[in-house]
């Protein structure tokens, strides 16, 4: 499985996140790109070649003309469509790291989403890094990333209401959960914006996990400091699987306007086109409105084909994505011959190494009906005569302890216990009519400047 692993070493902000794409391999000029196609005046982004604290890294440098407009959420809304050249997931990226700053900045101001001021986060340079960094991972194709805990630094910086401590208030809100490092460097070393690239982004936070490292790069900061390189590495590269488990993906849609013959349909082209399992949950959406919560597993190489179903068929606006490791046991095809024929099935291995055979639900079903036979009669003398092979112990020798021999021929008549826990009340409506009367003066405090 291919990864991305941030070293935060002297924390993190957007332009050494950039930057560190950058020096990995992403292509710049795809990035620039993106950022010329959101229509913003005379800004500029470059790339550049530095030493820090003698190594070598890419720093990031945005010129723009001098503004002063306090933007909101549905400010960057508007930027952000005004794109030609982002794609969905680009865009999808970008727009959860502005929506999680901006529920940052609510919580500790006592406003909404919808109505809080942007101030250091919604300038042009933040904006840039934003839409930069959603770029660059969409383009690096990871399917996980990880990060080290997190140092924030200490000290006190002035920001708009005054001085506070390190880290700020909408850092330390979008910091909750996530393990810190106590590094002695007076300075504020994670910014709202990397704050929000780590909450947002990384899948699992861990010292460097065994890997085969493919690509290394080097994000510059703005700071010098004495004892250590103001750098964050990023590591791009494979892990292994272990035997017994794999990595799929959840996709998940909320349809609150869509019947239930539309909801089969799509269930049934979906399994076709490789889905793991598909089902649908009953939920409550905003405003009260009854809906269904369509959700497909799929290996992670099907997931734009999967989309592109729903996308179809379903009309939403938008589909969540959630990488998820799963626990298997390992199986095999295995037939066993019963008095009114051949039963198919899979042999798995169980407790114990304890071998169980589960019949086919189509075998059974065919024997059943060619000889007038209730389907469990058939079923139970599939069981029956499994029981009855002496080769039942020793079925999983030679080569069979190989999880990864899966035959998803999709007999998804059997129980996908995925215990996915995700707690998706995420209302992901994506219709941005963000009519909202914004003369609320709620001043977001990072009006400091995060030369980090």
């Amino acid at each position: 499985m291919r990864i991305a692993y941030l070293d935060c070493s002297t924390g993190i902000s957007g332009d050494m996140t950039l930057g560190a794409l950058v020096d990995a391999g992403v292509d710049p000029d795809q990035i620039c790109a993106g950022i010329d196609s959101l229509g913003l005046p005379g800004v500029k982004l470059t790339f550049s070649s530095t030493i820090k604290g003698g190594f070598h890294a890419t720093y990031v440098t945005i010129e723009h003309p001098e503004q002063h407009a306090h933007r909101h959420l549905s400010d960057i809304v508007s930027i952000l469509k005004q794109s030609d050249k982002l794609t969905p997931r680009q865009y999808e990226l970008a727009l959860s790291l502005f929506s999680a700053i901006a529920g940052a900045e609510a919580k500790v101001h006592g406003s909404t989403i919808d109505k809080v001021h942007f101030h250091e986060v919604g300038a042009i340079d933040s904006i840039v890094d934003i839409v930069g960094v959603a770029i660059g991972f969409d383009l690096l194709g990871v399917e996980q990333v990880l990060c080290s805990p997190v140092p924030t630094g200490f000290g006190q910086i002035k920001i708009d209401h005054g001085i506070c401590t390190v880290p700020a208030p909408g850092t330390a809100e979008l910091l909750k959960g996530i393990p810190l490092a106590d590094i002695p460097i007076q300075a504020e070393l994670t910014t709202p914006t990397g704050a929000a690239i780590v909450s947002t982004l990384v899948d699992r936070f861990c010292m460097l996990p065994p890997m085969t490292i493919e690509e290394i790069g080097y994000g510059a900061g703005t700071k010098n400091f004495p004892e250590r390189a103001n750098l964050l590495r990023l590591f791009v590269g494979e892990v292994a699987t272990p035997a017994h488990t794999d990595y799929v993906t959840l996709l998940e849609t909320n349809l609150d306007d869509i019947s239930g013959e539309i909801i089969g349909h799509t269930k049934q082209k979906l399994l076709a086109a490789g889905a793991l399992d598909v089902f649908s949950t009953a939920i409550q959406m905003k405003k009260d409105r009854p809906a269904v919560m369509l959700s497909v597993i799929c290996k992670p190489e099907s997931v734009e084909q999967l989309e592109a179903i729903l996308f179809q068929e379903t009309e939403t606006l938008g589909i969540r994505r959630h990488q998820l490791q799963r626990s298997i046991r390992a199986r095999k095809p295995h037939q066993v011959t019963t008095a009114w024929g051949e039963v198919a099935g899979k042999l798995s291995l169980g407790p114990n190494y304890q071998s169980i055979f589960t019949p086919e639900y189509e075998a059974c079903a065919e024997l059943a009906a060619t000889h007038q036979l209730s389907l469990r009669t058939v079923y139970r003398s599939a069981e029956a005569a499994f029981l009855l092979e002496g080769s039942a112990e020793t079925a999983f020798e030679s080569g069979a302890h190989a999880p990864h021999d899966h035959d998803h021929d999709h007999d998804h008549d059997h129980d996908h216990d995925h215990d996915h826990d995700h707690d998706h009340d995420h209302d992901h409506d994506h219709d941005h009519d963000h009519d909202h009367d914004h003369d609320h003066d709620h001043d977001h405090d990072h009006d400091h400047d995060h030369d980090h």
